[in-house]
């Protein structure tokens, strides 16, 4: 009864904003290009790049960022609805719409013929499963929902980063893999750019000074939404925390979950993505952080504490054990010994890397810019 009376509201929604865009659509379009994020209130670190890259070679286009996360509160969600009214307005008028996560906007609406919508999704490379893959499972929505919300309709162009994932994200998203264009995120170029590591690094050094003097090993594991499951990461975390308690003298152990998990954390200033400068070693489990990590040729290690029941929820699209780099390893001791003996393979790490994220590019931000524009003249 329940999903009944909210596919009632869904397509009753529908209906109305359908009529309010089909009025926005009569307005002309602009040069202009739109970048839409529900991931933070701030645009991201792509997007940035992504802006930049616009403004120099063509002045005479604008660009407009609205970013805001979708939050669960009744004021938040009054609020959002606002906020995806100026989505419509700027849908309606732009000639290019780039995406990093879901647009409810995007996704529902018919636009304009001469509309280029290009999705290029927030994580550098995939593991977990999402979206079409987990339809009707814990962590996923409803079939009757994701149809009534048309979820992840309208793309013209999926962006990926290397062909070894091409495949998973057609799955994902439900488009053929011929939609899928091997373009990598412009964060690689921040990855690939001395110089910007050492900036990094020192800003990070000057707000920690202890991070100088030691090995630095990086914790960053996915996001667990379920709260039985965050109790279970915090254990975890506890856990990984003394089996170093030895090592104080040689290692500092900088825990970095998700910002919604219930941790406090006294490197909380900086982004997970910054402390990879500073990191001698990465410790995650199922996060695409992994993918950026292997860029920059840290060793990886794999803290699998809950891989049986990960997996039987959530599910990745890889043979994981058989794919990921290094062992995976559930018991924090053994997991602490092996960084301490320095038991990792870079050779295979590199491999894994090759396969999933074409490095290739000197200007990643560059390819995709030129990109856009050659086919928003095909339009």
């Amino acid at each position: 009864m329940k999903t009944k009376l909210v596919l009632c509201l869904i397509y009753i929604g529908r209906s109305m904003l359908g009529l309010l865009y089909a009025i926005l659509k009569l307005l002309p379009t602009r040069k202009k290009i739109l970048f839409l994020s529900r991931q933070s209130d701030r645009p991201s670190d792509d997007i940035k790049m992504l802006v930049r890259e616009i403004s120099q070679p063509h002045p005479d286009y604008k660009t407009v960022v609205l970013c805001k996360t979708l939050g669960g509160s009744p004021g938040a969600l009054v609020s959002y609805c606002f906020h995806m009214l100026r989505q419509m307005y700027h849908l309606a008028t732009s000639q290019v719409v780039i995406l990093d996560s879901y647009s409810i906007a995007t996704s529902l609406l018919h636009h304009k013929k001469s509309l280029l919508v290009i999705q290029m999704w927030h994580s550098v490379g995939t593991m977990k499963k999402f979206a079409y893959s987990i339809v009707d499972r814990p962590e996923g929505v409803s079939s009757p929902i994701a149809h009534a919300m048309r979820m992840h309709k309208n793309y013209d162009f999926i962006l990926c980063a290397g062909e070894g994932y091409r495949h998973h994200l057609a799955e994902g998203f439900g488009y053929p893999d011929d939609k899928i264009i091997i373009l990598p995120l412009p964060r690689l170029d921040l990855l690939k750019d001395p110089e910007h590591k050492k900036r990094t690094r020192e800003k990070l050094l000057s707000r920690y000074p202890e991070l100088a003097h030691k090995k630095n090993v990086l914790y960053i594991p996915t996001f667990r939404k379920n709260p039985a499951e965050q109790k279970e990461l915090l254990d975890a975390i506890e856990r990984l925390e003394k089996a170093f308690e030895g090592y104080e003298d040689r290692y500092n152990l900088i825990i970095k979950p998700h910002p919604l998990t219930e941790y406090e954390t006294p490197y909380g200033e900086f982004p997970s993505f910054d402390f990879l400068f500073a990191a001698d070693y990465v410790i995650s489990d199922y996060s695409c952080i992994i993918y950026e990590a292997a860029v920059l040729e840290i060793p990886l290690f794999f803290y699998t504490y809950d891989l049986e029941n990960y997996m039987e929820t959530r599910d990745i699209y890889m043979d994981y054990e058989d794919t990921i780099p290094n062992r995976p390893c559930p018991c924090a001791r053994n997991l602490a010994e092996a960084i301490v003996k320095d038991r990792y393979d870079m050779e295979k790490q590199n491999a894994f890397l090759a396969e999933y994220v074409d490095t290739s590019s000197e200007h990643m931000t560059k390819d995709i810019v030129d990109f856009i524009f050659d086919n928003m003249k095909k339009k």
